[in-house]
């Protein structure tokens, strides 16, 4: 038996992962544990929790993998600053005693806090570092269904690389092209981030989700000035609007200029039109840019299959495009596309490249649903409730179906915690709040009452995989969330001349289709398709919510307030249950409803989390 522990830590997302004889056993993000968003410390509790869920002490893993290699990545630090020098001495000079004193030495520092696990563990020759982007790549290709495929990775930047194209055949992965940094279409979205007042790494869905509220005006302004985009999708930034690269922002005063307006200053300012057409103008831009290099891919390296990773992967609009574009027979998205997955990355490649293991492909896939994570048996469930003082009501799985499907049929908003958690940004069912997607008012409501957020952002459709192609223009499946697909024509309902013209914002009160609480206002969906053999109880809640209302659909949104990292102990969602307007309850057979609860037991922790 060979056991190799995959690590991936200070950037964002730090998280483990263990792979026993090439199997994926187990993965987590260190966020869920110490309960700070994209935690970026050392994954200490997710490292303990794949050790014990796989029955293993840190001495008897063979291989431990870092997912990158910090002296490449001080390497391009230090060039960065030389060539643009002497711009940026201000970043050079905060930056430089971090990495002398902690970040330049990460072996050590990696080692001692390896031996904080296990008191035994002393053999240095098992730490081993892969490269950032081979470690995406590896994420993406190794779990995939295929024997064969290209392999687009598109980040921020790891060490020197922000997108690379591999070709992986059998357990063969190579990188065979590379866009190095400055130059990176991570960094272009996440200065548009930044300029439309979102926080860089966390807030760059919204500005997806913003997009559709507004019209792509600025695009023009945006690859006349910003960004030179090749026929075959390769790209380089003028940096003369930019500070990433030697500031301590994203962009600067001639960007500003450029559009005509300073940055919006996150919270104080309201959203108004133009941020929503800077947002869809940023959006299209991508799009083009992802389409182009995905077309040109498939015309060279003639492969019918594309794995995708890296953070820009979690562009789920752009996904769609590639579907709908037919570029490729089929697209597989590693669920934990960000620097979290890559932890599996770096494992995954190590099994294949260095011990150089036979490939197992599995189908629908090797990522088990991405339920990968921590789960809490009923005994635990019960007790830990009954030590909060909770009321709660213990049900048999039929009767549990009944009474949360009646609930959701009622306009309850639903806390459901079942089963494994899910790796990655995405909440899949395990780890949801849950509602009616025929409902008018539930979008905003969850979105201000449960959420505390902001008023604009879509929710997802869960949907039975068997029902997709009856309400959605998509054929493929989509079990991490991460395809977005129209709404089909049979089901919406077109919004008048008069409507289309409204202020963007105002468009979310507008019943747009049958669906309208999981329909965003360009009719379009981000589509989870639910499957009986990866999770089977939200399989049956979803098909007992149909036999009762006719619709095979439900909201699926993560469990956690805005800020927060989705829930992870019965404690965590029991204070969200209480800290909300959640009606009810579901964890494991535990029934509760918010009306039967001790109001002293309810807590206003919204403040407690600093805001993404």
């Amino acid at each position: 038996m060979t056991s190799i522990l995959g690590i991936s830590a200070f950037y964002h997302d730090s998280a483990a992962a263990i792979i026993v004889d090439g199997q994926i056993i187990a993965a987590a993000q260190e966020e869920r544990f110490s309960r700070i968003k994209h935690d970026s410390s050392y994954p200490k509790n997710a490292v303990e929790f794949v050790l014990n869920y796989s029955n293993l002490s840190l001495s008897q893993v063979e291989h431990i993998v870092f997912f990158e290699k910090p002296f490449l990545k001080f390497e391009r630090l230090l060039e960065t600053y030389i060539g643009f020098a002497p711009k940026g001495f201000a970043q050079f000079a905060k930056a430089m005693p971090v990495w002398l004193r902690d970040k330049l030495f990460q072996k050590r520092q990696i080692m001692n806090f390896l031996k904080e696990h296990d008191n035994n563990f002393k053999d240095e020759k098992k730490l081993f570092f892969s490269e950032h982007h081979l470690s995406h790549a590896a994420s993406a290709f190794y779990p995939s269904p295929y024997e064969e495929a290209i392999v687009l990775t598109a980040d921020g930047v790891g060490e020197w690389a922000t997108t690379t194209v591999a070709i992986g055949k059998g357990k063969d992965l190579e990188i065979k092209k590379e866009i190095h940094f400055p130059h990176s279409l991570g960094l272009l979205y996440s200065a548009f981030t930044y300029y439309v007042g979102f926080k860089v790494n966390s807030g760059e869905y919204k500005l997806m989700g913003l997009a559709p509220y507004g019209k792509p005006i600025y695009s023009k302004i945006i690859k006349d000035n910003l960004i030179d985009i090749k026929p075959d999708g390769t790209f380089r930034l003028n940096q003369d609007y930019f500070e990433y690269a030697t500031g301590l922002k994203m962009t600067n005063n001639k960007f500003d200029e450029l559009f005509g307006q300073k940055p919006r200053l996150s919270e104080k300012e309201n959203i108004n039109q133009f941020h929503m057409d800077i947002a869809a103008s940023i959006q299209e831009v991508t799009e083009e840019i992802i389409l182009s290099l995905t077309k040109s891919l498939k015309e060279e390296y003639k492969i019918n299959n594309l794995c995708l990773a890296g953070g820009v992967a979690l562009n789920c609009v752009a996904n769609g495009k590639i579907l709908k574009e037919k570029i490729f027979e089929n697209i597989w998205v590693q669920p934990a596309a960000g620097d979290a997955g890559g932890s599996l990355g770096a494992a995954l490649a190590y099994w294949y490249l260095e011990i150089k293991k036979e490939r197992q492909i599995l189908k629908p896939d090797s990522m088990k649903g991405s339920y990968l994570g921590p789960e809490i048996l009923q005994n635990e469930v019960e007790r830990e409730l009954k030590e909060i003082g909770a009321n709660f009501k213990i049900l048999n799985e039929s009767e549990l179906m009944d009474f949360t499907a009646e609930s959701l049929k009622n306009g309850d908003a639903v806390g459901w915690f079942q089963g494994r958690m899910e790796f990655g940004p995405r909440a899949l069912g395990a780890r949801s709040i849950l509602g009616d997607p025929r409902s008018e008012k539930m979008q905003k409501n969850l979105n201000l009452k449960v959420k505390y957020r902001e008023s604009f952002r879509p929710f997802a459709p869960s949907i039975l995989s068997e029902d997709k192609k009856d309400w959605f223009d998509i054929k493929s499946d989509s079990p991490y969330m991460l395809i977005v697909s129209k709404v089909k024509n049979e089901k919406i309902i077109k919004m008048s001349e008069q409507e289309e013209n409204l202020f963007g914002i105002d468009k979310l009160n507008i019943k747009r289709s049958k669906i309208p609480a999981v329909t965003h206002v360009d009719y379009s969906a981000r589509i989870q398709t639910v499957h009986e053999e990866t999770n089977s109880k939200y399989y049956k809640l979803i098909s007992k919510f149909k036999e009762k209302t006719g619709c095979p659909i439900l909201i699926n949104t993560s469990f956690n307030i805005r800020g927060e990292p989705i829930v992870n102990t019965v404690k965590d969602a029991f204070q969200c249950f209480m800290g909300t307007e959640l009606d009810t309850l579901v964890i494991g057979n535990c029934f509760l409803k918010k009306n039967n609860q001790d109001s002293k037991l309810k807590k206003d922790y919204k403040d407690s989390f600093e805001l993404d």
